[in-house]
């Protein structure tokens, strides 16, 4: 989508841009590679991240090498982000651990029911580990009483004991560290033992799945973005709703409503065609030295890039579904027209 508009506005530079795309098949060590190739055979001017925080590395290690600069837009662990031309599109801030899983209690101290018992449920999945690892420190913290912790190996598919364990500890909240579809199978599970939680929150689901199923009524995540004010009223956002509508249903998603992910990368195009139009130049270094001294407005907030590991502030905002769709509840500035978080 950013590319295809990106030429009809005459490209970078009055040059067309060319989308070199390599199937990393979500292995490191295969990143590594397909970068190299990148870099040496295909001698692009421009570097994109891949998907996810262990591939995101080797990429940068390649990147290093070579000095270039490499935007990324899932790199879930900023302290491991130590080179100085890499830049996070996804704006978690430094230490998310922290920051946004005390966003998350925030919002449920303000909400309807706040909790006073929590379990923590959690794939092994490094970004997803390290997040509920910090909901540990800050349910301790703010001095809630963590009643189960459970943990399993990524690519696990039986949730059956895990929703038992839940049920038996009879938490007021319950806390899942949770990628794709983790949150759609415990669920299921829990409703094949009749049981339902009554707050519970999934850390990084896959939203279209997650929001259709009957038994997500009310559930919590995070996001950068929705479309609804205030985000959908900013500079390029309500064409980008627009048009991913369009190509999401030409396309045959069964969910055709913008996720999280895809602003994410959209917000990581904003970031590099600032740059490269600002400075007019494809020079690593200089699109480097100007993101770090200048802010850049995107579709989720206003970027900044001169604090820890080149993050800035944390634009995690936290949502519920409601009515079968994804809402912002909270902080209340941001939160959809009319929205305020439920509980069961």
């Amino acid at each position: 989508m950013y590319v295809d508009d990106l030429n009809k506005r005459g490209g970078l530079l009055g040059r067309r841009v060319e989308w070199v795309l390599k199937d990393d098949q979500s292995k490191p060590d295969l990143a590594r590679t397909l970068y190299e190739q990148l870099i040496t055979g295909d001698k692009v001017d421009l570097l994109m991240g891949p998907y996810a925080t262990g591939a995101i590395l080797s990429a940068m290690g390649v990147a290093q090498r070579y000095n270039k600069m490499l935007v990324h837009h899932t790199l879930g662990i900023p302290s491991l982000a130590k080179y100085d031309m890499q830049f996070p599109a996804w704006q978690t801030g430094p230490e998310p651990n922290v920051s946004t899983t005390n966003t998350v209690f925030e919002a449920l101290a303000n909400g309807p029911k706040p909790p006073k018992t929590v379990a923590v449920v959690t794939s092994k999945f490094p970004s997803i580990h390290f997040m509920s690892l910090g909901a540990r420190e800050t349910i301790k913290k703010r001095g809630l009483q963590e009643v189960l912790f459970l943990e399993w190996e990524f690519g696990n598919r039986d949730f059956g004991p895990i929703a038992s364990r839940v049920k038996d500890a009879k938490p007021d909240f319950v806390w899942v560290g949770a990628i794709g579809l983790d949150g759609n199978l415990l669920l299921d599970a829990m409703k094949k033992i009749d049981y339902v939680p009554p707050q519970h929150f999934y850390m990084y689901p896959a939203p279209g799945p997650l929001v259709t199923l009957p038994e997500a009524a009310g559930a919590l995540s995070v996001t950068i973005f929705e479309e609804h004010p205030p985000f959908s009223t900013r500079p390029h956002a309500a064409e980008f709703i627009k048009t991913y509508h369009e190509r999401a249903a030409k396309a045959n998603f069964p969910d055709t409503s913008v996720e999280v992910q895809a602003a994410a990368s959209f917000t990581a195009w904003q970031i590099l065609e600032t740059a490269v139009t600002t400075t007019k130049s494809l020079d690593d270094k200089v699109l480097a030295d100007w993101l770090k001294k200048n802010r850049v407005n995107t579709i989720q907030g206003s970027l900044r890039f001169d604090g820890p590991s080149n993050y800035g502030d944390d634009l995690m905002r936290i949502k519920q579904v409601q009515s079968g769709k994804w809402v912002v509840v909270w902080p209340r500035d941001f939160a959809a027209p009319g929205a305020t978080m439920t509980a069961r």
